[in-house]
């Protein structure tokens, strides 16, 4: 019954992925040939051309890549839709470079590539918002106790509590625990609003009599001896058996599993951008983006410098070395703020608030950030992107890699000009520890949704601790 219902959910959600790529292709064909606001429209095929491309092309490709990135798996377990939103915008970047090169096969020069690009564009805003109202129409089904799976959990442990205890208290989910299986001496106990209903060796019997979605087992090591016989017990009445090991406390963060030949390789830190794909998004986002901040500030750039050069006796531009990806050094880039200084003393040195060696000009563009503007440069190098972990000098790195944990996990990913942690108001001589945490949240969970919203409260947020 379970699997009859998502075949049908998987049948409606095609069916709507159909309906926002024929509206969105609509919309394209309207803004490109029935406005001027793409450039002159000139000669052009008739709508039955695009029509005919549509069903014959464009439908097959995107629902090809919708299944090829993921977008019909249940997604019970995903809190938000900035996932599956970058999955959206991967899917009409590929569909845009394929239906160009379908066109390219065919040989069908007079057909409207504009078009093709607002296709992708709307289609990637239409899905989007299509995609939320689907989820939130089925979380808010199942918070309502409707559309509920029922799990089993073999254990009776701490970790089978935790686990217990998420699903009661995430009931977006649409999951409920059932009962336990455990030690006799647990028997008839309620934990998490669930009884203990049976011993390990019941399970054969609980499932013949019962029927459960999901099997979970959340057994401790000593018992590993039995996970054989207990898979094999849930494989008899065609349920796939779930494992949550118990050496899970040791992660410190959510891990992957990759497999090398038939031997599976758990890495116990996901990072996001250690995806091929991912990692051209950012790059491409963050080239586009520096040359588009650097033209539009230049003017501010160039005041700038000469107030600098007619203020203070030095150079304009401060260089000065950080740790970047991979534990790289590298010289990133400032508008000189301060007083031309020992370089033994400057590499450190925390800024303060009223640091005397602050200039004048020096203390306006600090409190403005107009002294970072620089480092979109070295964006356009490859040292930095535009959002990431702030870097830091080699004499704090050194202090800091042996004295706060996990600390050097943030240079898995390119430092930026700002982050996380910097619209969290961690930024100059805050809590480092603080910080940290925060540059490992944005490590383990980017998307590009993510650096959107830092850029636009970067943008839009002055920051009390800028000095």
């Amino acid at each position: 019954m379970i699997k009859e219902n998502q075949k049908l959910f998987n049948i409606i959600l095609i069916l709507l992925d159909v309906l926002v790529i024929v509206l969105a292709l609509i919309c394209s064909f309207w803004l490109r040939f029935d406005t001027t606001l793409f450039g002159p429209i000139g000669g052009r095929l008739g709508f039955f051309s695009y029509l005919l491309f549509l069903v014959f092309a464009v439908i097959p490709t995107y629902l090809i890549l919708y299944f090829a990135f993921g977008l019909y798996k249940p997604r019970r377990t995903y809190k938000n839709i900035f996932s599956e939103a970058t999955q959206l915008m991967k899917v009409n970047i590929v569909a845009f470079f394929v239906l160009v090169s379908i066109l390219f096969i065919i040989n069908q020069p007079n057909f409207s590539r504009i078009m093709l690009f607002l296709l992708a564009v709307i289609a990637t805003f239409f899905g989007i918002i299509e995609r939320f109202a689907v989820r939130s129409f089925l979380r808010n089904i199942r918070e309502n106790n409707r559309n509920l799976k029922h799990i089993l959990i073999v254990g009776d442990n701490e970790l089978a509590f935790t686990f217990a205890r998420k699903i009661r208290l995430n009931p977006y989910l649409g999951f409920v625990v059932s009962g336990f299986l455990g030690r006799p001496e647990h028997v008839g106990n309620e934990i998490e609003g669930s009884r203990v209903i049976g011993e390990f060796k019941d399970l054969d019997y609980v499932l013949e009599h019962n029927n459960y979605d999901r099997v979970v087992l959340a057994i401790p090591l000593k018992y590993y001896y039995r996970i054989n016989e207990l898979v094999e017990s849930c494989e008899k009445v065609g349920i796939k058996a779930e494992i949550i090991p118990d050496y899970i406390r040791y992660f410190p963060a959510q891990p992957s599993v990759d497999m090398i030949e038939d031997i599976p390789i758990i890495n116990i830190r996901y990072v996001p951008l250690d995806d091929d794909f991912n990692k051209f998004l950012k790059y491409t986002s963050d080239y586009v983006i520096s040359i588009i901040a650097i033209v539009i500030t230049s003017p501010i750039m160039i005041l700038t410098a000469i107030a600098i050069k007619l203020t203070s006796p030095g150079p304009i531009i401060f260089k000065q070395e950080r740790i970047g990806h991979h534990g790289k050094p590298f010289m990133m880039y400032k508008f000189r703020s301060m007083k031309v200084q020992n370089p033994n003393e400057e590499k450190s040195e925390w800024t303060t608030k009223d640091d005397p060696r602050k200039t004048f000009i020096g203390n306006i563009i600090r409190k403005t950030s107009i002294d970072e503007l620089p480092q979109f440069f070295n964006v356009l190098k490859g040292d930095m992107s535009v959002v990431g972990p702030r870097p830091e000098r080699p004499y704090f790195v050194d202090q800091f890699k042996e004295s706060i944990p996990k600390y050097m996990v943030k240079h898995q990913v390119k430092p930026g000009i700002t982050g996380w942690a910097q619209i969290h108001g961690c930024r100059g001589d805050t809590s480092i520890d603080k910080r940290i945490e925060y540059d490992i949240e944005y490590v383990e969970n980017w998307h590009m949704g993510l650096d959107l919203a830092i850029m636009i409260k970067t943008a839009v947020k002055k920051n009390p601790n800028a000095y």
